[in-house]
């Protein structure tokens, strides 16, 4: 593994923790594809830095737990924004 790519996984994993950020906003701020981002953070971050890459799944753990209400509210945010219209 290059040096950039082990710069990069430690990069996204202090962006996800301190963010509390998701897989998908991690990667429109750094511009690169949602499986790179994770490849980089649940594959190659725990050979790099096992510490940070604990916090990170728990983060994405609680991400992952939380997910269906998140679809729900955009859900009921987009028909609100229909009924408005009529």
């Amino acid at each position: 593994m290059t040096k950039n790519v082990q710069a990069r996984c430690i990069e996204l994993g202090e962006f996800i923790v301190k963010n509390k950020a998701t897989v998908r906003q991690t990667a429109n701020v750094f511009g690169i594809s949602k499986s790179t981002v994770h490849i980089d953070v649940t594959k190659r971050l725990s050979e790099i830095a096992p510490l940070l890459a604990k916090d990170v799944n728990d983060v994405l753990q609680c991400n992952k737990s939380i997910r269906h209400i998140r679809g729900g509210e955009a859900t009921r945010e987009k028909y609100l924004h229909i009924k408005g219209k009529k």
